[in-house]
């Protein structure tokens, strides 16, 4: 059975993993290793510490020795406030010191832009604003129109860990716009696995959320396609060929 790793920082919403899991019907394996976040901030310098080498680096080996045939780093705001060069170069580095393919959130998020087929899209994230506006210009780089972007202001990941399906669909809500073809709710920190149908539903258009996508790249970059309505149109759509980055 394939398996798919991932690195997931420190204790949020790790649960939506089993959870993706059980919804995909079993048909893929998705072990999670928990990384040393440090400080709990959605603070540009906390966030350069996060996803800094070392700390990804002590996880893939117990993510190798599960059977995890591809890894992705299950975060996207430790990713995109590297900016598009250095996100490229954390997952290189990711990929050497795991032997396989590796990935992030921040690059699941353009990938399934892509695959989606959509031009321009909405941000509706829990950070706030100087935050969220790191990974629109992380968006603009590969090729992505950002028609609105809305921080929320939430300083830490356990906080959002706390918000349930009313909160997610306000979020979305609110961070949507009439020109966005799709709606991106970029935190792996927040509880979307279970809220997928209704937020597209809520919307009328295409929701991309963390741990949705994360879970789509790590199939990405096995070449694997797994159709599941019940995660969303991305799931109703062939997966990409290639790998990585």
């Amino acid at each position: 059975m394939a398996s798919v790793g991932f690195l997931y920082p420190g204790h949020s919403a790790e649960d939506d993993y089993p959870r993706l899991e059980a919804i995909l019907g079993g048909s893929v394996r998705l072990p999670l290793v928990h990384t040393d976040i440090g400080e709990d901030a959605h603070r540009v310098d906390a966030l350069l510490e996060m996803g800094s080498a070392a700390r990804l680096a002590a996880g893939v080996a117990e993510l190798a020795g599960r059977g995890a045939e591809a890894v992705v780093w299950a975060c996207t705001s430790a990713s995109f406030v590297f900016g598009w060069e250095g996100a490229h170069e954390q997952v290189r580095e990711l990929s050497v010191a795991a032997g396989r393919p590796a990935s992030s959130t921040s690059f699941a998020f353009a990938h399934a832009v892509r695959a989606l087929g959509v031009q321009r899209v909405a941000i509706a994230a829990t950070y706030p604003e100087d935050v969220a506006e790191h990974f629109r210009a992380f968006l603009k780089s590969a090729g992505t129109e950002v028609v609105a972007t809305r921080g929320s202001g939430i300083i830490t990941a356990a906080e959002v860990g706390t918000w349930g399906r009313a909160e997610v669909l306000a979020l979305a809500r609110a961070g949507d716009h009439p020109d966005a073809e799709a709606v991106l709710l970029p935190d792996t920190a927040l509880h979307t696995a279970a809220h997928l149908p209704a937020l597209e539903a809520e919307l009328g258009k295409p929701v991309l959320t963390a741990n949705q996508v994360t879970v789509w790249e790590g199939l990405r970059l096995l070449d694997r396609t797994l159709s599941c309505p019940a995660l969303g149109r991305l799931f109703a759509r062939p997966a990409e060929d290639g790998q990585g980055g």
